[in-house]
């Protein structure tokens, strides 16, 4: 086992053995969404985003921070590379929010090819982001511990839909055309720097539990979700309280000498957001 698996499998709390099968796909794709919380803190503060291995490593498994698509799904990738899969990464046209054009793809996921049979991972679209890769066919359902899953095919292009209060809605579009690094990169800055993304205008962070349940956080607006139905609210009142929320429920780290951030850090980005909350990726 090389370093870079032994230090991931102790970050997602993973300690059974690891083979090329549909067992270990699920399993790490779900111990990932359970340990490695979905958040855009660096989009905020703001910091720059890097997407080599080095950086990847160092942020989402050494300093224990979480990431958005980009940086999660390549870390996964390169996870499930290791562990002798056959994956590489696709790029996404999101839209959850019924933009009236089509946007540019800033959405990173994973095509798996097993056995003969294609999947599809994705462990970085925060809420509604699967937690057990599904098969790359048109028109069936499908179940993951959160939530059903259908994929819709029209030619080239695929649209992955989730169940959302008794109706599919549409998550992103998608082609499997090879995509580049530098792919990416472009991506990754658009999505961080683009004045109207809102990423740029919101803290999002998001952490599936193995349970079924998930938590949620917009600004400072928390939810505990199980089976679809909130079992816990809370408007925090400030960024204290959403500083220890982000650690005690979010297992995040914060100390990190380069990836870590401050309580005055977090409260300067706090006092310039709108902070009811709003959906988001």
């Amino acid at each position: 086992m090389t370093p870079f698996l032994t230090a991931y499998f102790a970050r997602i709390g993973w300690q059974q053995t690891t083979a090329v099968d549909i067992d270990t796909l699920r399993g790490l794709h779900l111990h990932h969404n359970s340990a490695i919380p979905f958040e855009n803190i660096d989009v905020v503060l703001p910091r720059e985003i890097q997407l080599d291995d080095q950086s990847l490593v160092d942020k989402l498994v050494t300093a224990r921070r979480g990431g958005y698509c980009f940086e999660q799904n390549g870390l996964f990738e390169r996870v499930l590379r290791e562990v002798g899969f056959t994956v590489r990464s696709l790029l996404g046209r999101v839209v959850l929010a019924n933009p009236p054009q089509m946007p540019p793809r800033t959405h990173r996921l994973l095509l798996v090819e097993l056995n003969g049979e294609q999947w599809i991972a994705d462990v970085g679209f925060g809420g509604q982001t699967l937690t057990a890769p599904i098969r790359l066919l048109a028109d069936v359902e499908q179940t993951t511990p959160h939530g059903e899953y259908r994929l819709i095919n029209d030619g080239d292009d695929w649209v992955l839909q989730c169940r959302h209060h008794q109706h599919w809605q549409s998550m992103y579009h998608f082609d499997l055309i090879t995509q580049y690094q530098t792919d990416y990169v472009m991506g990754n800055f658009w999505s961080a720097h683009w004045p109207q993304s809102h990423f740029r205008h919101h803290l999002l962070m998001c952490r599936h539990l193995p349970d079924g349940g998930k938590l949620t956080l917009t600004n400072l607006h928390f939810t505990h979700w199980q089976e679809g139905h909130i079992v816990e609210q809370v408007n925090l009142a400030d960024a204290t309280a959403l500083y220890q929320v982000m650690q005690e429920r979010f297992g995040l780290g914060v100390d990190d000498a380069k990836h870590g951030f401050s309580l005055v850090e977090l409260t300067a980005v706090m006092a310039g957001f709108d902070t009811h909350p709003q959906a988001g990726k």
